[in-house]
This record gives C-alpha cells, structure tokens and sequence, in this order.
C-alpha cells in the first residue's frame, strides 16, 4: 500500500513533484542572486531522481549559467524528467515570484539538456564564450548555448 505523498513545501506536477530543500538569499557570495533548490521526486512517491535550482534576476553570473539548473541521477535519464520539472519551475517563477522571462543555458555538447530546451520551447539567442572569471570556466564549461524562456 502506498501513503500519499504531503510535504508542506512539495509542488507537485504530472509526472514528478519538486520538493523545496533551500533558499539561499541574495549576498555577495552568490552574485545577490537569491536561489531556492528543489529535490526532483516521482510525482507522489519519495523516489528522488534529482535536483533542481532556481535562480531570481538577471545579472552577468546568470547570463551563463542561467536562471534554472538541472541535473537528473544516472539510471533515471531518458525520461524527461528534467523537462517536466522545468514545466513547474515556470510556474513558480511566472505565479509565486513575477518573472515574465528566465535564461536556460547548456553546454554544446549536452545533446539532451539541449533537447529538454528545445522540447520547452526556448528561444536560441546564441552560443556564448564563458568568460575566464565565471565559476562555470573554471570547472571546465568554457561555451554556453542561452536559450531565453518568455513567462
């Protein structure tokens, strides 16, 4: 028998629910951008199958890595989960926080990360050089492809 999933801070949608983990508020350790971190969970089940983040403003450290992050855990990719969680994250940003648009942003390489963008239906604006300053550059990710979400 299972037990209905209730978790006071649980945002569910069709497929998987977001569970709010963290907000960390806007300092100078974060560029002042104030971010809430979700688990990505089954939709009504406690199986968590990833992470999230969102990420409010606009601002030089967002251009390249975007207003929302993703990662799903080896084993549960191919499902489109991570698309399904982005289809929350809008709605949070769009009716809880007021933002009219958000940047997404892969790497040319991520070839599902870029199709999870595409199937959102996200605007290419371009690829971008990551600039050598940028905590992305410097674990690696030196190109950026930001595709712009409008709310």
């Amino acid at each position: 028998m299972r037990i209905p999933f209730l978790h006071s801070n649980c945002f569910p949608g069709e497929v998987v629910d977001l569970i709010q983990e963290a907000v960390d508020e806007p300092c100078s350790q974060n560029q002042n951008v104030m971010t809430i971190d979700y688990s990505i969970c089954l939709h009504r089940q406690r199986m968590k199958i990833g992470e999230c983040d969102l990420r409010i403003g606009s601002n030089d450290e967002l251009t390249y890595a975007g207003n929302i992050g993703y990662r799903i855990y080896d084993g549960w990719r191919g499902n489109h989960y991570a698309y399904q969680a982005c289809l929350i994250l809008f709605d949070i940003a769009k009716n809880r926080l007021h933002q009219k648009e958000l940047i997404i942003t892969c790497s040319p390489d991520n070839i599902a990360s870029h199709k999870t963008l595409v199937r959102l239906g996200g605007k290419y604006l371009r690829t971008a050089d990551v600039p050598e300053w940028h905590w992305l550059y410097k674990r690696g990710e030196k190109l950026k492809e930001i595709y712009l979400f409008v709310l």
